[in-house]
């Protein structure tokens, strides 16, 4: 055997395998929908949102606009349920800083419903990490406004 090949064949033998992990979290993460955003060019907490999110294994478009009230209105998020961002994963609309595991949860139930929301920018939600913790709840809402808790942060 060559030295050129025996070398090769070691670091595959040393390497490829801690590697394995992330090969499947990879399929994992094809496995979600893909996920568009629309925020603000400006806003720097929905970057970190968007961030967590890709962080967990979704691929993440997001489509920059100065017009986010035009977003959220035909997207059909009430205003009282209104935050700095409006998502669409798979048949929901996402709206604000809900974290990635109640999307997961949501797409994995799939309940009759229109999507997620925490409305408002509360503290220590994905993307408004800053050392203070608001309580929040995250809204499962419907086409016509109504909601029910669906997680609750403290």
């Amino acid at each position: 055997m060559k030295r050129s090949v025996f070398v090769f064949t070691l670091f595959i033998a040393l390497f490829i395998p801690p590697m394995m992990p992330m090969a499947s979290q990879i399929v994992h993460a094809e496995s979600l929908p893909n996920m568009t955003v629309w925020k603000s060019p400006t806003c720097g907490c929905c970057a970190n949102w968007v961030a967590h999110m890709r962080g967990n294994g979704f691929n993440v478009t997001v489509k920059e606009t100065n017009d986010l009230e035009k977003v959220k209105k035909l997207a059909a998020v009430p205003e009282r349920l209104q935050s700095c961002h409006t998502a669409k994963v798979g048949s929901y609309v996402i709206e604000g800083h809900v974290h990635a595991k109640e999307v997961k949860r949501l797409l994995e139930a799939k309940p009759k419903a229109y999507g997620l929301a925490v409305p408002g920018m509360p503290s220590g939600s994905p993307g408004m990490e800053n050392g203070q913790y608001d309580r929040y709840d995250v809204l499962l809402f419907k086409r016509n406004g109504a909601t029910t808790a669906f997680g609750s942060y403290k």
